[in-house]
């Protein structure tokens, strides 16, 4: 599986529209998505302005369709300025031991 977490900074004024969006582009992914496995969009306890994402696909062919995809593009466009920080991480599931 390939993993990706995102954590976003949001302009405060934007968090509810941002959080609109967001579970929408959430909703398509995994809808339409074949790869799409899982996809968690989760807020901070302490802050309203930190969103961060969980997303499992098969693979980084997966990803790169979802970023490709009509409806992420859209997303995108949509919530650049809402957005004042972005971090993008990249994992793949370690082999269980033991």
């Amino acid at each position: 599986m390939y993993i990706v977490t995102v954590d976003f900074d949001l302009d405060p004024r934007y968090v509810a529209p941002f959080m609109d969006a967001m579970l929408e582009n959430a909703r398509e992914s995994r809808a339409v998505e074949a790869g799409c496995r899982q996809f968690d969009v989760c807020r901070s306890e302490d802050d309203p302005t930190k969103v961060f994402l969980y997303e499992v696909y098969d693979d980084r062919a997966a990803f790169e369709a979802h970023v490709a995809s009509e409806h992420y593009k859209a997303f995108a466009a949509k919530v650049g300025e809402w957005v004042t920080g972005k971090r993008v991480n990249f994992y793949r599931n370690a082999p269980a031991t033991g």
